[in-house]
């Protein structure tokens, strides 16, 4: 490629002259032409200008006065495209263009002057006058629009073009997968799509602002493709009885699918005629004290979600062992008859001196409750209160004789995955109850963990909604280990933050850090920069413009970008997400990283949904009954009391 040297422009303006020259020279030879007699008149003929006049005239081109003008103006036009005048971007276009319009009127049709009856003379000098006028005019035009700077930037003003890439058009199925019928956008054409989960088991997080579709558009998906699929499952449904009513028509609908049929199992403390009952501290999963600890610290930690960032205080593990005491204490008393939640409430409602006694009956325990009744014989009552008030307070707070019967009941068992008794539990919790309820449930939940991460049982998927509002230890541990034995575990919240004020820094970032699925809606600040920096890079060009005084130049080049920047993370409309899924050694995926539009046929979800059947009454119950439990709890306590402390004065 030659270089673009002085020489070389030079060169450009002597042959565009040179052109505009011989389109003037072919207006005076038209002159002379077609006004020879009025030149004779004049005296400016020549017999050396006739000679070439006439040659000319033999080529055709002063045939007529049209052809003579045109020939004229071919050349005055092509000497304009080549011109490179002083760019200005304060020209007019629509006045050049009136000046090129006006110009051309006038010098095609002036010779109609010609036809007038007036002196030859004067007639012919107004013909030149305004074929002159009209010439002049239009190279003014012309000239104006030659530095006139038409090079625009390209109208991709949000970059969407250069951010498309290529993502997974393949139907990738398996006997666990999910999959999601999507569309993309790959330079400006829209493709069909598909999003993959083919490995469930390596955990998957669905993040999105209220209102991004989380649940419509992907863990409905899950509930009900794992069904069909023949998983057992827990739900944890935050805005009961959304999920619940997925959950359940999807098992009548897919009953086949399952080599033994999963019962159908519900928690919900608000209607407890459609309720089933359940007791988390059941005696025969509490295998050591260690089982009752852990309860003990998952249901302290959802009461008091401040603490989870203090773990390991004094005032935060002192209370935690309190409560671990009293629950071990009632799973030793008569092999657990009455190891309930709603037992541990009473039971710690004691006074100290009645308390501490009964629970020295229980050798196992005397490590964890010795400092407080040290406390408490040293008359350190300040200290003491310090460790357990804060325990007996908040443990407080759940005593409701709705929650007491639903807890001291058993129903079912919380081994979800039991291949000869697979179960589908769905637990319901009430936004304006979260913080209550949520803690009861996150009890619940720890149980099912410790139950469903075992070898050789059915595979289950577990599904918690709005995951920040429960807690339960360990969920870093289930991402990391469950996968080896099938469980699929699906987190949905709504957004990082939120999981670093719930759950503390460090646990967030294990979260975040484990899990294999990513599916994000809509989504902003930190969180946005955490995603896009995960979906990695691609190669986007760059298009740089400079213009000068005589002409405008571009450059293009290529660069490692955001495929997916945080702007177009934060801006992503309803039933769009982004993402990144994770594959297996046997199905590959090269095109991991995502951004489409999920499409849900929302014609047939409507129809399907109006034809849902409601949950079922599960009983009749009475308040009566309800208080009835709730003061047999009650008298329980009493009866452990009287019958353990006759025994110590025996």
């Amino acid at each position: 490629m030659a270089a673009n040297t002085g020489e070389n422009e030079q060169a450009l303006r002597k042959i565009i002259d040179f052109i505009r020259l011989l389109s003037i020279v072919v207006v005076l030879f038209h002159f002379y032409f077609f006004l020879h007699g009025t030149f004779q008149s004049w005296g400016l003929t020549a017999e050396f200008v006739d000679r070439i006049v006439l040659s000319l005239s033999q080529t055709g081109v002063f045939d007529s006065v049209y052809r003579a003008k045109l020939f004229s103006f071919g050349l005055l036009i092509i000497s304009l495209i080549g011109a490179k005048g002083k760019k200005d971007e304060k020209i007019n276009v629509r006045t050049a263009i009136l000046y090129i319009l006006v110009g051309s009127l006038v010098f095609f049709l002036c010779h109609l002057v010609l036809i007038v009856r007036a002196d030859r003379t004067v007639t012919a000098a107004l013909y030149i006058g305004l074929t002159a006028v009209g010439y002049l005019l239009i190279l003014a035009g012309g000239t104006w629009l030659s530095r006139l700077i038409t090079l625009s930037f390209r109208k991709d003003i949000f970059n969407k073009l250069n951010e498309s890439f290529p993502q997974e058009e393949r139907l990738l199925e398996n006997e666990y997968s999910i999959n999601l019928p999507s569309a993309y956008s790959l330079k400006g054409k829209r493709r069909r799509s598909w999003i993959n989960i083919i490995n469930p088991f390596r955990s998957t997080l669905v993040i999105g602002t209220p209102g991004a579709g989380k649940s419509y558009f992907v863990v409905r998906h899950i509930i009900t493709q794992h069904i069909r699929k023949g998983f057992a499952m827990f739900i944890y449904d935050f805005k009961y009885d959304d999920l619940t009513r997925i959950a359940y028509n999807t098992l009548l609908k897919n009953a086949r699918a399952f080599p033994v049929l999963p019962k159908f199992f519900v928690i919900n403390f608000e209607d407890l005629s459609r309720s089933h009952r359940c007791n988390p501290l059941d005696p025969a999963t509490m295998e050591d004290i260690t089982d009752a600890t852990e309860s003990s610290r998952t249901i302290m930690l959802g009461l008091n979600r401040e603490w989870i960032k203090k773990q390991g205080d004094f005032f935060v593990e002192s209370p935690i062992n309190f409560v671990t005491g009293i629950i071990w204490f009632l799973r030793k008393y008569e092999e657990g008859k009455f190891c309930t939640l709603p037992h541990v409430i009473e039971l710690m409602q004691l006074e100290y001196p009645q308390l501490f006694k009964l629970l020295r009956t229980e050798p196992e325990i005397d490590v964890l409750i010795n400092p407080f009744e040290s406390a408490f014989k040293n008359e350190a009552m300040e200290q003491l209160e310090g460790q357990i008030a804060s325990a007996k307070i908040s443990m407080a707070r759940l005593s409701s004789p709705q929650l007491y019967y639903v807890l001291s009941g058993n129903d079912f068992t919380l081994d979800i995955n039991n291949p000869k008794e697979p179960k589908i539990v769905c637990t319901g919790n009430n936004p304006q109850k979260q913080q209550i309820y949520g803690a009861v449930l996150s009890l619940y939940i720890s149980r099912v963990i410790k139950l469903v991460n075992r070898k050789h049982q059915q595979k289950c998927s577990l599904i918690f909604d709005e995951f920040p509002t429960i807690y339960f230890n360990g969920i870093d541990g289930l991402m990391a280990t469950a996968r080896a034995n099938k469980v699929a575990t699906t987190l949905a919240v709504q957004d990082y933050s939120q999981l670093k004020k719930d759950y503390g820094k460090d646990q967030a970032e294990v979260i975040m850090n484990i899990v294999g699925n990513v599916i994000s809606g809509q989504v902003v600040g930190d969180t946005a920069k955490l995603l896009s920096e995960r979906f990695g890079k691609i190669v986007q060009e760059r298009e740089s413009i400079s213009i000068n005084t005589s002409e405008t130049s571009i450059s293009r080049s290529t660069q490692l970008d955001s495929a997916i920047p945080p702007s177009k993370i934060a801006s992503l409309s309803s039933g769009e997400f982004v993402g990144t899924v994770s594959d297996d050694p046997d199905q590959k995926i090269d095109l991991k990283v995502f951004h489409a539009e999920i499409l849900n046929d929302h014609e047939a979800i409507r129809k399907e949904e109006q034809g849902y059947k409601a949950i079922p009454k599960i009983r009749t119950i009475s308040q009566y009954e309800i208080q009835q439990n709730y003061f047999r709890i009650k008298n329980e306590i009493n009866r452990i009391v009287e019958d353990r402390l006759k025994t110590m004065k025996k």
